[in-house]
């Protein structure tokens, strides 16, 4: 009955950007009452945290559609795993780890495609991938799409979501590395688009 109700509310596309929803309970309410089945607790659960759900989707993925798909995905696992949730981490973080699993496994042998794609990196970006630091503020989501999927994949969990690189490497399936070789390939492609945008205006 739940994977209906949410199949239903995925229809119209989640905004990244979406309000924040706090139901009668309270945040922490909300999830120990949907922890106990109530539905209308977890779907208050949802609407608050769809947006981000989609939002890494749509990113890891660069694609609308399958990114709705696995954020539908996603719900329907936290709900019937719900009760497994043992609030080691915040709910939203386990919600990612849920989101980033269903990406992956749609992308069967991406961990030896990443760590091959690692190694033929020319040495420059291997000898330059040091510790993530902080990303700029600016909207490079067009960018970002492009990138390819090793480079988005590991910016996205690193550089955007805050993902250490032993975190993303073991989200990810990769070691930490590779991670950041991954990392520093990203900033560069982006640095090289940019640098194409700002010349082109």
């Amino acid at each position: 009955m739940m994977a209906n109700s949410l199949r239903m509310t995925t229809l119209a596309r989640p905004d990244p950007a979406a309000v924040v929803v706090t139901g009668a309970w309270g945040a922490q309410g909300q999830l120990q009452e949907a922890m106990r089945g109530n539905r209308r607790a977890f779907e208050a659960l949802y609407r608050e945290h769809v947006g981000g759900v989609y939002g890494v989707c749509l990113r890891l993925t660069g694609q609308r559609e399958t990114a709705e798909d696995c954020t539908q995905e996603t719900f329907i696992a936290a709900w019937r795993g719900l009760r497994e949730f043992e609030a080691r981490s915040s709910f939203a973080t386990w919600l990612h780890r849920i989101a980033v699993n269903k990406v992956l496994t749609r992308q069967a042998g991406l961990a030896a495609k990443l760590e091959q794609l690692a190694a033929d990196l020319p040495d420059d970006d291997r000898a330059h991938a040091g510790p993530a630091d902080a990303m700029p503020a600016l909207d490079l989501e067009r960018a970002i799409e492009a990138l390819p999927d090793g480079a988005r994949h590991v910016l996205v969990l690193v550089g955007i979501y805050g993902h250490s690189h032993e975190e993303a490497g073991e989200l990810l399936g990769i070691a930490a590395g590779t991670c950041r070789a991954h990392l520093h390939r990203a900033r560069r492609l982006l640095g090289a688009q940019i640098g194409r945008d700002e010349e082109s205006r």
